[in-house]
């Protein structure tokens, strides 16, 4: 019984015959390494393109830039072998140094593309961490290669430029790379590859940029790096995931200062005395001007990302006390929250001698519009009689909570009961659907000297409720107040309410309801 072999994913077919070039590539000297060495930076920027076309990736864009930055190194390399191995030419800077030099730009935007698509509008955090990275980088370039490469700018103007724009172009990419993985949201294995192809050309590109800078030295060494980058970055667009490699980050997680994160910017901001600190081992002239501009930058840019990350702590505490304090279908007060305002506003009525008004609404017969309408609709009934009675209510001072299903819960101060009256049947206006509701109202006023509770001004109303909705619904019953030289409340509705005590030392409780409630 024969087995048909099943067929490598793209990706994993270009890694293992890229893999195979660029281990003959590495055996291999003189013309047909650096040969061999183009084909491989060649076949990546046909293996970016292959992926859009086939992936057809969010930022389509992004990709096709970097496919360019690729295919313009691959000219450089290839341009490399005709200039110094075909035509033997020992001149500097050449023809391949102008691909090169557009490569990195082109590279810097794709990932700087991705990161946008991630992260769209501003992403103050994502750029300040690209910029501490980048600055502490470019401390070590400017000590280690971009002075080197100046100090030969009298000699030889165009060589010096050229030199001097490699690292600076490296630094580019480098902050790039750090606002994408500060932006990205999908950690995919795409996202994995690519980050690890740019830091293996980084690392490349710097190690030998610095040995060119001590000894002149010009060899084959650091390939190695270079044949993995183009390896990496074509498998990166070969692979599926690279279409979620721009998805957008899940709120605001990619921004906090995680662990890793936080030991990169620290390192990032220890690189200065690190500066200093070698050079010193190796005797030479520190760079102290550009280690203190440095210092300077970096702590600035760190305050500033404090800055920011206690902002958001700020805004999300602010948040989460909303949350904590608001009914999350209504934007209303919630029952926690109702209880703090009556206290606080009971307490301020008996310091100022100030009557207290309590009103208990309830939607007649929700449940069965519920049942009727489903419970979306329930929810819009209760989302539009908050707002309107809110409307109704705004600039009398009164407190508006839900207190729980369809009830709610008014409190007021200073106002006399047929005021309360009058806005009632203002809200009974405004509710959506041509829905009623049902209202008990308790009033209590500190001049009488009756003591309690502001619980017993709310069990009191709840008896005043219950007798609207035992009457009839769709009217405001009153629950009479304790004796004293005061007026009495006017009863909205015919129904006169049992004598209820306004003030008891405790709640009123029932253990069974008589009439339901809904």
């Amino acid at each position: 019984m024969s087995h048909r072999l099943r067929r490598p994913p793209l990706w994993v077919g270009f890694l293992l015959l890229g893999g195979a070039v660029a281990v003959a590539c590495l055996l291999a000297s003189g013309t047909l390494h650096d040969a061999l060495l183009a084909v491989v930076s060649c076949s990546c920027a046909v293996a970016i393109a292959v992926g859009v076309r086939v992936h057809r990736p969010v930022q389509p864009r992004a990709w096709w830039a970097m496919a360019a930055g690729m295919g313009c190194w691959g000219v450089g390399d290839a341009s490399y072998v005709l200039v110094y191995d075909v035509l033997g030419s020992q001149a500097y800077p050449a023809p391949p140094d102008v691909a090169y030099l557009l490569a990195y730009p082109l590279l810097g935007l794709s990932l700087l593309g991705l990161a946008r698509k991630a992260r769209p509008g501003r992403d103050v955090e994502g750029v300040i961490d690209a910029t501490i990275l980048a600055v502490g980088a470019g401390l070590l370039s400017w000590v280690f290669l971009l002075a080197p490469a100046l100090r030969v700018l009298s000699e030889d103007p165009l060589g010096g430029a050229v030199s001097a724009a490699y690292p600076v172009a490296d630094v580019f990419v480098l902050a790039m790379l750090v606002r994408l993985t500060s932006a990205a949201g999908a950690r995919s294995p795409s996202f994995a590859m690519l980050c690890a192809a740019a830091v293996s050309m980084l690392v490349a590109d710097g190690s030998y940029q610095a040995a060119y800078a001590a000894s002149g030295y010009a060899g084959n060494a650091f390939d190695p790096a270079w044949l993995v980058a183009y390896l990496l970055w074509g498998a990166s667009a070969l692979h599926p995931s690279m279409r979620r490699l721009s998805d957008p980050a899940p709120g605001d997680t990619r921004r906090d200062l995680g662990g890793g994160r936080l030991l990169l910017l620290a390192g990032a901001s220890l690189l200065a005395p690190a500066t200093l600190t070698l050079q010193l081992l190796l005797q030479q002239h520190p760079a102290s001007w550009a280690v203190a501009i440095t210092s300077a930058v970096l702590f600035l840019l760190v305050v500033a990302r404090m800055w920011t990350l206690l902002r958001r702590l700020r805004v999300q505490a602010e948040q989460l006390s909303a949350l904590a304090r608001t009914d999350p279908l209504t934007g209303l007060l919630n029952r926690r929250s109702a209880d703090a305002v009556l206290q606080r506003t009971w307490t301020r009525c008996a310091q100022d001698g100030l009557g207290l008004v309590v009103v208990l609404l309830d939607l007649d017969h929700f449940k069965a519009y519920n049942d009727t309408h489903g419970h979306p609709a329930g929810d819009q009934l209760l989302v539009g009689a908050a707002r309107g009675w809110g409307e109704v209510l705004a600039g009398t001072g009164a407190h508006l909570a839900r207190w729980g299903g369809e009830e709610f819960l008014v409190v007021l101060s200073g106002v006399d009961p047929s005021t309360v009256d009058a806005l009632l049947e203002r809200m009974r206006a405004v509710v959506p659907d041509g829905r009623t509701f049902s209202a008990g109202a308790a009033a209590w006023n500190p001049r009488t000297g009756a003591d309690g509770d502001p619980a017993a001004v709310v069990a009191a109303a709840d008896e005043a409720l219950y007798a609207a909705k035992a009457g009839g619904r769709d009217r405001t019953c009153w629950a009479p107040q304790a004796p004293g030289p005061q007026l009495a409340p006017p009863v909205s509705a015919a129904l006169a309410v049992p004598a209820v005590p306004a003030v008891p030392a405790a709640p009123v409780r029932r253990s069974a309801e008589p009439a339901p409630r809904s």
